[in-house]
């Protein structure tokens, strides 16, 4: 299957529900190097989510497993930082803030607009969050 079907393919399981959606580069019988699609979803998406595989990828079988998933407590907050607002998302663990992260979108549209790199703008709102959150790191 061409490479350019899975730019098609992501956005189209990521719209209709998928929550993750990847690849893993395997070996087949035959030693035919392929690539194994996965894609992570609640079971009331499966029938969708099978109808644009096997319509949209070369795929004659799907192979199921059930999986178990732990997620960290999550919160969006705006940040005018010096740059422009941003989003970050903030995730805690049992109450504790153990980690933030810019929206990646919002950091790419202000490099292009600010001419710098999009590691200059992620130094600096991750700075800047750093100032904002200290104090906050309990959420409970």
């Amino acid at each position: 299957m061409s490479g350019e079907i899975y730019s098609y393919l992501f956005p189209s399981l990521l719209d209709a529900g998928a929550k993750d959606v990847y690849l893993t580069n395997i070996m087949m019988k035959k030693n035919r190097p392929a690539q194994k699609l996965s894609v992570l979803i609640a079971e009331d998406q499966r029938e969708k989510i099978e109808e644009i595989i096997f319509k949209e990828t070369s795929t004659l079988g799907i192979r199921r497993r059930e999986v178990e998933r732990s997620c960290l407590q999550r919160k969006y907050f705006e940040l005018n930082s010096s740059i422009g607002n941003i989003t970050i998302k903030a995730a805690y663990y049992k109450g504790e803030l153990i980690k933030y992260s810019p929206e990646y979108e919002e950091c790419r549209e202000i490099a292009v607009e600010e001419k710098i790199s999009l590691q200059q703008v992620y130094d600096l709102i991750k700075k800047e969050a750093a100032e904002k959150l200290l104090g906050q790191k309990s959420q409970k």
